[in-house]
């Protein structure tokens, strides 16, 4: 039986790799669409990972937007 590789993995796999990760690349590069549920999933796995709000301009409406930014600690 072959065993597919779950999102948490990926992006378990992405921090380990990069150190970081931020939801658009956890959508672009893995279709996860809910980061902050697989971070919470591996935070209750053990994982130590913390959390940075960033802060960027929307290139489409010109206004401030939010994001996480989610680190291995």
């Amino acid at each position: 039986m072959e065993q597919t590789t779950t999102q948490k993995q990926f992006i378990l796999q992405h921090l380990q790799k990069f150190g970081s990760i931020e939801p658009l690349t956890a959508l672009r590069e893995y279709g996860c669409l809910r980061l902050a549920a697989r971070i919470a999933d591996l935070k209750k796995d053990g994982v130590n990972i913390i959390t940075e709000t960033k802060q960027s301009i929307s290139s489409i409406t010109g206004n401030p937007v939010r994001y996480a930014e989610y680190k291995l600690a």
